[in-house]
């Protein structure tokens, strides 16, 4: 079942919450807040579409969306939390901080709809998992087994890998050096890759409630994490930066993980 006003009630939220956020990067001269934000408008969402299919808030959560508002909650509240403490004293990302110099003058402006708006419509178009976990009522069955075993996996990778790079980022003696033990030793990127199978575990779970159209949120996460703002873009300049990335590169998987060479 799909539902468009429900699935407009999250573009809604998510274009809401963008715009009250908006004027704090303003104030700090500072957009990559924005990615602090991007996993709670998923949260967000979520609540939105359990919401309009619960009776707009009657207490009558059926399994699926006790489940499904469990593992988004978890994911992106770590998600932000560990954003947002990675970046503090940071100032704004080198990736903002281009846009904001191919965007002068008024970028401040322009920051709303260019950065934060963009960022809400992606995340609404992503979220159709969640919005066929949540219309769906077929009782939980065993492809909702495989969906929370996908999501654990793919929670594991990325909170696992982000732990271990901060424990080694914070180590003075690693200073210049590559990132290669652990999960990292296997995929060059485990917190992508993780943040992928998460979001193909929500479909799954959607799957299981006969929401095979909300496919395209999983496409578009991996086409993202693969080909836009994830693996291409970190390492299109990373070489300069880091001369010993490209025999990290000779050795390790780029993204699903796999034997060293």
């Amino acid at each position: 079942m799909f539902s468009m006003e429900s699935y407009f009630h999250g573009l809604l939220a998510a274009a809401a919450a963008a715009a009250l956020v908006w004027p704090l990067s303003v104030y700090l001269r500072n957009v990559s807040i924005v990615d602090s934000l991007w996993s709670l408008l998923f949260i967000l969402q979520g609540l939105v579409y359990v919401y309009d299919a619960t009776d707009h808030g009657a207490l009558s959560l059926t399994d699926r969306q006790i489940a499904l508002l469990a593992m988004l909650c978890i994911w992106g509240l770590r998600l932000s939390i560990y954003i947002t403490w990675r970046n503090k004293g940071h100032g704004e990302d080198r990736r903002y901080q281009a846009i904001r110099a191919r965007n002068e003058p008024n970028f401040a402006l322009k920051s709303l709809y260019r950065v934060f708006l963009v960022q809400a419509v992606i995340a609404w178009i992503i979220s159709l998992p969640l919005l066929g976990a949540a219309l769906g009522a077929a009782p939980l069955g065993p492809l909702d087994a495989l969906a929370a075993l996908l999501w654990l996996i793919g929670f594991v990778f990325e909170a696992g890998g982000d732990w271990q790079l901060a424990r080694f980022q914070a180590n003075p003696a690693n200073a210049g050096k590559v990132m290669d033990r652990g999960f990292w030793r296997y995929t060059r990127h485990p917190n992508y890759f993780g943040d992928c199978c998460v979001w193909w575990g929500f479909f799954a779970f959607a799957m299981s409630a006969g929401a095979w159209w909300s496919v395209l949120g999983p496409i578009l996460m991996s086409v993202l994490l693969l080909r836009v703002s994830g693996v291409a873009l970190l390492e299109k300049d990373i070489g300069e930066r880091r001369p010993q990335y490209a025999d990290y590169i000779r050795r390790t998987p780029a993204f699903f993980p796999g034997r060293p060479k």
